[in-house]
């Protein structure tokens, strides 16, 4: 400042740090109006009252954290500071948190946030993910203290006492139940132990007002109910009770009871069920066995299944026939060489010494060999005279 004279910059530098040092931060009560949501998440709207307007902004850092959908028409108790924006000239408030006033802004936050989300298809049936039949780990996601976990554990243990309950404790309304919530979710969904890989979930409270249930109307749990790849049952409140996860989840259950029954099945129709499927099962095993006994002794009857064996007996009996043949052939052929040996035997003693000697001939012989010529002997030889009753001894003189 020069003289007394302030430039735009050092006036509005001035007003600002007046500001901001007068208000560093404060609750204030408005409706919102001239609502935006700016491409880069920031919010951007005006809070006003019957004589009075200020322009307010929520970082998308913060806007994140929101547990409803704001809009306009919404009566709000918005905390922030207060600052100026100096290229404009004009002051704002700086959002940190914000909370609805009254029972009504609660149904029109709901509201919202219901058409939001339909808009973006979160409730589209054809994304639903069907429940396990026989589910062997069920996660629950309530307080450990109410009486939901109780109604829970009673409907499965007489229902379906096969089943095992993982509980992960988490409150259930007020402020960081929302995050409780999604974090049950995605642990579930993550989970490395195997003992807390659960086959579907459970998420759920007791009944309340609008306002006790709100957790369950929180966009971050409702895109996280989504996002699950495990089946959810929501069971929120009572029969009359509707919360924007009912309409996110896989199903929907009256109470927590009900949905207890949802996700098990009935162990005495079960029971029932495997009775009368084996009974079927015996039944069409007999009529099988039955069919198959009927076509074995059609093949074993039939002409081509017995040919083989007939073929065999029929090479047994030429076997047998050839057996006799080679059997009367052999005979044949030894009686024939038999006859022959006996004539040849007969000549053989016809023209054999023997008889030549009972004619009243001798053989002579000298050394043991027979003496076929006079000229062979000498005189002094001592020869041998084989006669056909015996042999004598003899000794040539001359």
């Amino acid at each position: 400042m020069a003289d007394g004279v302030y430039s735009v910059s050092e006036l509005t530098e001035a007003i600002k740090a007046c500001l901001e040092t007068e208000f560093p931060e404060l609750w204030l009560r408005g409706e919102i109006s001239n609502f935006k949501r700016h491409s880069s998440g920031h919010l951007y709207f005006t809070l006003k009252d019957a004589s009075a307007q200020i322009n307010g902004v929520i970082w998308r850092s913060v806007a994140q954290q929101l547990s409803f959908e704001l809009g306009d028409g919404l009566e709000v108790l918005a905390r922030g500071r207060v600052e100026v924006y100096a290229p404009q000239g004009k002051y704002q408030i700086v959002v940190s948190a914000v909370k609805l006033v009254g029972e009504g802004d609660l149904q029109k936050a709901f509201e919202l946030l219901f058409e939001k989300l339909k808009r973006e298809g979160l409730f589209d049936n054809a994304r639903k993910k069907p429940l396990p039949r026989y589910p062997e780990k069920i996660g629950v996601v309530t307080s450990p203290t109410g009486a939901v976990i109780k109604d829970i554990c009673s409907v499965l243990a007489r229902r379906y006492p096969a089943a095992r309950i993982v509980l992960f404790p988490t409150r259930v309304q007020g402020e960081g139940a929302p995050e409780e919530i999604v974090a049950a979710i995605r642990y579930f969904n993550r989970a490395t132990n195997p003992d807390h890989q659960v086959d579907a979930l459970i998420v759920g409270r007791g009944g309340g007002s609008l306002e006790d249930l709100w957790a369950f109307n929180d966009e971050r749990v409702a895109r996280a109910v989504f996002e699950s790849k495990i089946p959810i049952v929501s069971a929120v409140g009572h029969e009359t009770d509707y919360t924007i996860c009912d309409f996110v989840a896989d199903a929907r259950a009256a109470t927590p009871s009900n949905a207890a029954e949802l996700i098990s099945p009935d162990s005495s129709e079960l029971l029932a069920s495997i009775s009368a499927t084996l009974q079927t099962l015996r039944r069409e095993t007999l009529k099988l066995l039955e069919a198959k006994r009927s076509l074995v002794r059609e093949i074993v009857g039939s002409y081509a299944f017995n040919k083989p064996l007939r073929d065999f007996h029929e090479r047994l009996q030429t076997l047998d026939r050839l057996s006799e043949r080679m059997a009367l052939s052999v005979k044949q052929k030894f009686e024939s060489r038999r006859s022959s040996l006996d004539a040849l035997e007969r000549r053989l003693v016809a023209l054999g010494y023997e008889q030549t000697l009972r004619r009243g001939f001798a053989l002579a012989f000298k050394d043991g060999k027979p003496v076929r010529s006079a000229q062979e002997l000498r005189a002094g030889d001592d020869i041998v005279i084989r006669f056909a009753d015996g042999e004598k001894t003899a000794r040539i003189t001359r």
